[in-house]
């Protein structure tokens, strides 16, 4: 064999254990990447599942009063507060960041207590919140909208406290399992006879109100007032959790 042969052959052998080597370094590297990938997936996806939501200023003052948020004792009941969107009867959006439905413990009580009654007799069928908790500042924001309005007669003087005022009155209704609201003859807050409950025969008679309509605030009332809640004539909607006075005597104003 020639000394060119001699020489060729060793370094072909050499050439071939580099590129074995250089193989099994990018394997290794390949390796690395991809447990790296996966390695910061994870991290990423733990660190998401931590990550808990910014509360409102607005949430964070009324939790700080000691009142409670519904969905978070009760997830089954639904929440959509009118005043936080434009359907509403003033057409504005008084809530600017609230969207949770906050009551003093002893409503909340009450009124998970008439979930479990609906739920017991119409398991199809839950509370949907229209308005809770109420503070002063929104009351009287409200208040200043319906000035020279057909409504002013209808909101109170933020000079006369409410039991929204204190936590301790809701606006709701019943829905069904996909959030559409039973019928009642009339949307929340509106402003009329047919609103009202006391004369509701008459209602059904003069052809304002069916029979359903009325055999829907029916179960609505009576779910609510088993559970403690009292109810108001003027507004099918509307349940106090106790009196006007037991509440200025004993619950901190919602500011």
């Amino acid at each position: 064999m020639s000394t060119r042969c001699k020489l060729i052959v060793p370094l072909a052998c050499i050439l071939l254990v580099f590129s074995a080597c250089s193989d099994s370094r990018d394997k290794k590297s390949d390796n690395h990447t991809t447990e790296d990938v996966l390695s910061e997936v994870k991290q990423d996806t733990i660190s998401v599942e931590k990550t808990e939501p910014v509360k409102s200023r607005i949430s964070l003052y009324l939790e700080g009063l000691g009142l409670k948020d519904v969905q978070l004792l009760d997830s089954s009941i639904f929440v959509e507060i009118k005043y936080s969107t434009t359907d509403n009867f003033t057409k504005v959006v008084l809530y600017d960041s609230l969207y949770q439905a906050y009551l003093h413990p002893m409503a909340v009580d009450k009124l998970l207590r008439a979930q479990r009654l609906l739920k017991d007799g119409h398991p199809d069928l839950s509370l949907l919140i229209y308005d809770a908790s109420r503070p002063m500042s929104v009351q009287k924001k409200m208040y200043a909208v319906v000035q020279n309005t057909p409504f002013h007669a209808y909101v109170a003087n933020p000079s006369r406290t409410g039991m929204h005022n204190y936590g301790m009155a809701v606006d709701l209704t019943i829905c069904k399992e996909n959030g559409d609201p039973l019928d009642m003859g009339t949307p929340f807050d509106f402003f009329g006879r047919a609103a009202g409950i006391n004369k509701e025969d008459l209602l059904v008679s003069e052809g304002i109100l069916t029979k359903e309509h009325v055999d829907n605030r029916k179960l609505l009332r009576r779910i609510m007032t088993d559970a403690g809640f009292i109810a108001i004539r003027g507004e099918w909607w509307h349940f106090n959790a106790s009196s006007l006075e037991y509440a200025k005597n004993n619950i901190p104003l919602i500011e």
